[in-house]
């Protein structure tokens, strides 16, 4: 089968593996449908040291389950299913309390002998916990926003919620890449008056009016900052989700949240410290939340709203790219030319 490494910065590589086989009685093998390309794997894309050892790439991936361990109950061969981007048995400790992505049993696709999600087939540990089974015939042109319910759309979810967004609030994005138009999207769905986008590229922030956004600003920094607090009459956004996870983007963050509001950050941070004393989030009795997203717990319900055709955030991806081609899906997300690249098998 056909998967994908990166090797270093820049360096990504299609190359012809063995198909995945059953290890352990929880396994399954899922042969992939549909996979895309994570606004996180953008991070390594631009920064991974070349000559380490190659790093099966890819988290998001929709398939039918070719083959079942012993083990597994819940699923049998030829289910459709959506995989969430971290694996979990959905049973321990954490994972009972909504926390999946912490599993004390479950781990990360491209890791620790488990494949990444960008290729032909992926072994899934703990099958019965980490994949979701989609009922019925699915319509192909619900692929798009059904992906979505691996990752990002609910990783935005996941950053509204955790950031108490509620009617009558004022929400700040900061990115308006796909985590962000998720963010935007979600927050609209749970009841935000106002939704500032700060974004500066055009074809991106107009979806991200599409999904709700009532502002955009296109400036950064200081000018951003300024900009916010005009549009807040000087009291700032309720909650700030930042979707970028660059240190100038929580610098952001905590410049343009009020007293008492909440940062809730899901971009993947890029840095270990940063401010957090008075005249960051102290002084204001400012709330620091977020993290990943264990969409495992959020996944069943967004499921029944897509397929019922009250949520689409299927118009993130705008470009559709063949397993061969991800290399090149990777030069366009890195390019900005796509928003989020979509790998069609």
């Amino acid at each position: 089968m056909k998967a994908t490494f990166m090797y270093g910065a820049g360096d990504v590589r299609v190359e012809t593996v063995p198909d995945p086989v059953i290890r352990e009685s929880t396994d399954a093998i899922v042969r992939v449908t549909r996979a895309c390309i994570c606004g996180s794997d953008l991070h390594p894309f631009r920064s991974r040291p070349s000559g380490a050892d190659a790093t099966p790439m890819g988290h998001e991936f929709l398939g039918v389950v070719e083959d079942i361990g012993t083990a597994v109950t819940s699923l049998t061969r030829g289910d459709f299913v959506i995989a969430p981007f971290a694996y979990q048995d959905n049973s321990c400790v954490f994972c009972r309390e909504g926390v999946q992505t912490s599993c004390i049993h479950g781990g990360w696709y491209g890791s620790n002998g488990v494949g990444g999600g960008q290729a032909e087939a992926v072994r899934v540990p703990l099958a019965d916990g980490s994949l979701v089974k989609v009922p019925g015939r699915v319509d192909e042109a619900l692929y798009p926003a059904l992906l979505t319910l691996s990752d990002v759309y609910l990783t935005g979810h996941h950053a509204a919620r955790m950031g108490r967004v509620e009617a009558g609030k004022t929400v700040t994005v900061i990115g308006d890449g796909a985590v962000g138009l998720s963010a935007v999207l979600a927050a609209r769905r749970l009841g935000a008056e106002r939704i500032i986008l700060m974004g500066r590229h055009p074809s991106r922030t107009d979806l991200g009016v599409e999904f709700g956004a009532t502002d955009v600003v296109a400036e950064r920094g200081e000018d951003g900052i300024a900009r916010v607090m005009e549009l807040t009459g000087g009291e700032g956004s309720h909650v700030v989700l930042e979707a970028v996870g660059h240190l100038p983007a929580y610098e952001q963050a905590y410049g343009i949240v009020r007293p008492g509001g909440v940062i809730s950050r899901v971009g993947v941070p890029q840095y270990e410290d940063a401010p957090i004393g008075f005249g960051s989030l102290f002084g204001k009795n400012v709330t620091l939340t977020g993290g990943p997203a264990p969409v495992r717990g959020y996944v069943d319900d967004a499921l029944i709203e897509v397929l019922e055709g009250r949520l689409d955030p299927g118009p993130v991806f705008d470009l559709s790219v063949g397993i061969d081609d991800v290399p090149a899906g990777y030069r366009a997300m890195d390019d900005r030319t796509a928003l989020k690249v979509l790998v069609t098998f």
